[in-house]
């Protein structure tokens, strides 16, 4: 899961909402029970109430969301979601274009910030996605590809505890084999899951959280990237 703490991962990011703008996070209605993993911080509230399990079809934010995931390797969630708004200032708006045109003197100076994590392995293969990312763009948008691999809608999953979310599936291990044959990395099956999750690709609120039935509701309503 991501988000929390779902057995071994927590969630990814989507850039459906800017976490830390004005007004704290929303009351969950009485008796409900949020995702365990919210906790109590504002940031991490207002994460889980306005964008985790949010279905996201937009390339661009599925860009930003396996960036940030790979980031998160090896680190908590929050961690990243603190930074994020710093992320996105010193990574051009996490637009691939500019990013692709990235030379040594802007891994540089990516390294030398400590706004962001500074991990030169991370740095350079978020510059080789953003290149995958549009070197796949003509032929099937990353949206396309993610949806279609995971079923072209949001899988409802009705999980009672956190001890039943996976950490892995099969679909996020097709995803994964895929994202990698097209060049990208840090791509792992675990990685590719919690971005599965944060996007809404699939949705693993717990039955007992409020967002849950929030979220299926939107699911009916989806429609596939590029769909008429």
């Amino acid at each position: 899961m991501s988000g929390g703490k779902p057995p071994r991962r927590k969630p990814a990011t989507s850039a459906v909402a800017e976490t830390g703008a004005a007004g704290g996070p929303k009351a969950a209605p009485a008796g409900a029970t949020r995702c365990s993993w919210a906790g109590e911080d504002p940031l991490y509230v207002r994460y889980h109430d306005e964008e985790w399990g949010v279905p996201v079809t937009d390339d661009r934010a599925l860009f930003e969301k396996l960036v940030l995931e790979g980031f998160q390797a090896g680190l908590s969630w929050i961690t990243i979601l603190r930074k994020r708004a710093h992320f996105r200032e010193v990574f051009d708006g996490f637009d691939p274009a500019a990013i692709a045109r990235y030379d040594a003197g802007k891994v540089e100076r990516l390294m030398a910030d400590g706004g962001i994590v500074r991990n030169r392995l991370k740095i350079e293969a978020t510059i080789d996605n953003a290149r995958a990312f549009l070197a796949l763009k003509d032929d099937m948008p990353l949206g396309r590809l993610v949806w279609e691999l995971a079923g072209a809608r949001p899988q409802q999953n009705r999980f009672a505890s956190m001890a039943e979310v996976p950490a892995e599936t099969e679909t996020s291990r097709r995803i994964s084999k895929a994202l990698k044959a097209r060049g990208f990395r840090f791509v792992g099956p675990t990685t590719v899951y919690a971005f599965m999750q944060s996007m809404g690709l699939v949705n693993d609120h717990l039955t007992t959280c409020p967002r849950h039935d929030a979220c299926a509701a939107m699911a009916t309503r989806f429609r596939m990237p590029g769909a008429r």
